[in-house]
């Protein structure tokens, strides 16, 4: 496992052990909470992570299922790691729960892969970028300038937990031109940014390549970001207005990868995507 593991996987992975067991039993859930009192809907929430058990419901769970001492022990120090607090969860309250999610299981994942036509990757931004990419936003979004402040330090708090850890995440991105053009903030912004782009290029776990303007577009969509994840099938984090969306549907992941796996063959490979970072910092003297 992963130094930098996540309780929101081991939430889920304790929710589909108890849902083996269950089946092995040969129980369903209407069977299961009837002779424990509680709700078919509760055994469901339980077992798809949508909600926290307390211990003393996995221990019931157990009991029903004849779960031998060796694998109680096991699945009890599961739970126990289960409602251990990711560093997200501090910010719960000013972030989208789909976003919440996504954080939980990037800090589980191995690999990331992101596509990002508009802005720099949320992992590569600058403080200064980030706060003019969000006082932009909030012109046209109206948020408080609270929640400004509030996800600002959530990226922050996201970049030292996946990149400053002894057991970084390895990350692919495939980048647009234009992101290196547009405008946030003042000159002094844009170059600071694109030097912090040329840094992280450099990082042993960093793939950093450009789409160049004069490529003919390969694929039509906004940003979005492949998790792939050990014991997990792979999910798919999609870019929003106001929020995103998770996708876990295997099919269309799978379409995700190609589409990335295709712009990563249109995009300037590492080094010539670097030269042309070096390039472009002159242009916001």
């Amino acid at each position: 496992m992963p130094e930098h593991g996540s309780p929101t996987v081991r939430r889920r992975r304790l929710g589909q052990e108890l849902r083996r067991l269950r089946e092995r039993a040969d129980m369903t859930g209407d069977q299961v909470a009837t002779r424990l009192g509680w709700s078919a809907a509760k055994i469901s929430r339980i077992e798809t992570a949508r909600t926290a058990p307390r211990e003393s419901d996995v221990e019931a769970l157990l009991v029903i299922y004849m779960v031998d001492s060796r694998q109680r022990q096991e699945l009890l120090a599961l739970h126990r790691d289960a409602t251990r607090k990711g560093w997200w969860e501090d910010y719960r309250d000013s972030l989208p729960k789909e976003y919440t999610t996504f954080l939980g299981l990037e800090a589980e994942a191995t690999t990331a892969r992101d596509w990002e036509p508009q802005v720099v990757p949320g992992l590569f931004q600058t403080e200064a970028y980030v706060r003019a990419m969000m006082e932009s936003g909030q012109r046209s979004t109206l948020e408080a300038p609270g929640g400004v402040r509030s996800r600002i330090e959530v990226r922050m708090a996201r970049q030292q937990a996946v990149l400053r850890v002894d057991n970084p995440l390895a990350i692919s991105a495939v980048v647009e031109e234009s992101v290196l053009l547009r405008r946030f903030g003042g000159d002094e912004v844009m170059r600071e940014q694109l030097g912090r782009l040329i840094e992280v290029s450099e990082l042993p776990n960093v793939e950093l390549r450009i789409l160049p303007l004069d490529t003919a577009h390969p694929i039509n969509t906004g940003a979005f970001s492949h998790l792939k994840l050990p014991e997990f099938h792979d999910v798919v984090y999609l870019e929003a207005l106001l929020g995103g969306r998770l996708v876990e549907d295997e099919t269309i992941v799978y379409r995700y990868e190609v589409a990335f796996d295709y712009l990563e063959t249109k995009a300037l490979d590492v080094d010539d995507s670097r030269r042309l970072l070096e390039r472009t910092v002159r242009h916001w003297r």
